[in-house]
């Protein structure tokens, strides 16, 4: 019965993807399903609301900024930031090496800041403008976007999903990070290469000097327009919340267009909830977007995804997933299995957190040395929960960026860490291979 829930759930996943329907239906139809399992099973139905919502309380969190997203995403339009970016950065991006600079800068800042969505909302946002500001195909640039975010949100010092990591396996974090990085240079060698031939095959144009025209135009681009920006990438460094960085950058954003962009106070809530949506044809297709109605779908996604690993958990449901992992483990090895469980684990659970944590409880027998299993899940799960097009870590920057699941491809880095590391591991791990798997509990 189990198998044949799942079976049907990747079924309707299946059918969204093909059809172009929100993959909010499938996990609403599996939510459904494994509800019934549960029932089925002997749960009642208080049993299981409070294992949904024991799980969909603490994905509010993400809701919370995804909210402050939205609004980011709105008012830095009108203030006038993402006009300044774009006009600064034509004069100053090489041409032909722009996705390779794009995938460099958000690989740096989202180590520094340790956070995809962050980078995502902000860098992100304005690459991806000045991309098709240059006629440079959004699908491409989002895939490039994708991987230099989750570079940092990977390895760095500063990122939650680095520290939960740290938290399951109990295990340095700064060790880790080392060791990640270690890991990490073939990859991203690699990577920066397939990203120079895609720069010499899609460069950035020279821009409509009606596009310029039109921006120079409309927004005051003097230097107090990047002050929003300049509060993004400087307050976390200052250890504040990205949740309070956020806030913080969105009203000074506010205020600027307010008082130099000539918008009034309805103009500015208006595009902190619907986004901005200019008049101008040759700003609309640049600048047009945002806003919190902008990420609807992102909300409904984390609040279904709650809802549905906290009845898959809570009623036990992977549980006779631990003694197939160990057995596959023994077959195969145990970075291969890790890579199983956390495909499986990222595409029935969508949650980039819990395929973490589902990862360390599945396979921990499998592991002697606790360093390893540390850098087996940053080398896959953290990764591969990025790769699923209706996992929450995939799903919610491409809605940040605007893009569709046709950039996933183009996240070269997220499929280069994985296989390089497979073929790399006995390197750092000597002894990674199969082994006999001891028992819980055993000596």
């Amino acid at each position: 019965m189990l198998t044949a829930c799942f079976l049907i759930f990747f079924g309707l996943v299946a059918v969204c993807l093909f059809t172009g329907s929100p993959v909010a239906w499938a996990l609403l139809g599996g939510l459904a399903l494994f509800w019934g399992l549960g029932l089925r099973q002997g749960l009642t139905n208080r049993q299981l609301w409070d294992m949904a919502w024991a799980k969909c309380r603490k994905s509010l969190i993400v809701v919370r900024i995804i909210v402050l997203i939205g609004v980011i995403t709105g008012v830095w339009r009108c203030s006038g930031a993402i006009a300044g970016c774009i006009v600064r950065g034509v004069g100053l991006v090489t041409p032909r090496l722009f996705l390779l600079l794009a995938f460099l800068l958000c690989a740096a800042f989202s180590y520094v800041l340790g956070t995809s969505y962050g980078v995502s909302s902000t860098l992100g946002v304005i690459l991806m403008a000045l991309g098709r500001s240059g006629g440079v195909d959004p699908t491409v640039t989002a895939g490039v976007i994708l991987s230099g975010v989750y570079f940092g949100d990977r390895c760095s010092p500063a990122s939650s999903a680095a520290s939960l990591v740290a938290a399951v396996t109990d295990t340095d974090l700064y060790r880790n990070v080392r060791q990640m990085l270690r890991t990490a240079v073939l990859p991203t060698a690699l990577t920066a290469g397939v990203y120079l031939l895609l720069s010499l095959r899609h460069p950035l144009s020279a821009v409509d000097g009606a596009v310029l025209g039109a921006l120079e135009g409309r927004f005051d681009l003097s230097w107090p327009v990047f002050l929003p920006v300049a509060l993004m990438f400087l307050l976390p460094l200052l250890h504040v919340p990205i949740h309070w960085a956020i806030a913080a950058s969105a009203a000074a954003a506010a205020i600027l267009a307010v008082t130099m962009q000539r918008f009034s106070v309805w103009e500015i809530l208006r595009s902190a909830w619907s986004g901005y949506h200019p008049e101008e044809a040759a700003l609309s297709s640049v600048l047009g977007g945002g806003g919190i109605t902008g990420m609807t779908v992102s909300y409904i996604v984390v609040v279904l995804t709650g809802l549905f690993s906290g009845v898959l958990e809570g009623g036990g449901s992977l549980g006779p997933l631990r003694d197939r992992a160990l057995r596959l483990a023994e077959r195969t090895g145990r970075f291969p299995a890790m890579i199983a469980v956390s495909a499986l684990c990222a595409a029935a659970l969508c949650n980039q957190a819990v395929t973490s944590m589902m990862g360390a409880q599945l396979l921990e027998n499998a592991y002697d040395d606790r360093e390893e299993l540390a850098i087996d899940i940053e080398n896959s799960g953290i990764l591969i929960a990025g790769l699923v097009p209706w996992s929450i870590a995939c799903s919610i920057p491409l809605a940040m960026l605007g893009a569709g699941n046709g950039a996933i491809p183009y996240a070269v880095l997220l499929w280069l860490i994985p296989v390089c590391y497979l073929f790399t591991k006995r390197r750092f791990y000597p002894a990674s291979g199969s082994r006999k798997i001891r028992q819980r509990g055993a000596s």
